[in-house]
């Protein structure tokens, strides 16, 4: 099971405070255990909202609106995604993140072609298995 560990932060993450040389170090010890483990497959932290946009769909076209996202009471800070056995898996890892100021982490499942196959042209399935594979060595 892939499960993608996306992290929330309040408001004060726009304000970029960079977290010190410790705090990275422990958190690449952290990301290194995931390494190690042979579970991680991505990782990355994210700029503030306000190097963002956000693109809504509805009526005739598309609308954009720039960041800040101020009206967001939580945003998404970064995100890991690592393939585990199944979600009690996925929470131990997450309880070992190495976060003390308040931050929460939210684990979801990703979806699998599986969880869509009834719903897929056999052709478009086939590609979509393919592209997995191409990407992960295997077709979830």
């Amino acid at each position: 099971m892939r499960a993608m560990m996306i992290v929330k932060y309040d408001g004060g993450f726009e304000q970029r405070v960079k977290p010190s040389r410790e705090a990275f170090a422990v958190m690449g010890k952290y990301n290194q255990s995931l390494r190690d483990a042979g579970v991680l497959l991505a990782l990355d932290g994210l700029a503030p909202s306000s190097e963002g946009a956000r693109v809504t769909f509805g009526g005739s076209k598309p609308t954009v609106k720039d960041g800040p996202f101020t009206e967001s009471t939580e945003l998404v800070g970064g995100f890991w995604i690592i393939q585990v056995r199944n979600m009690d898996e996925a929470i131990e890892w997450a309880k070992r993140i190495p976060f003390m100021n308040g931050e929460s982490v939210e684990i979801r499942r990703l979806a699998e072609v599986a969880d869509f196959a009834d719903r897929m042209e056999p052709d478009h399935l086939e590609r979509r298995k393919a592209l997995e594979t191409e990407m992960y060595g295997k077709s979830n």
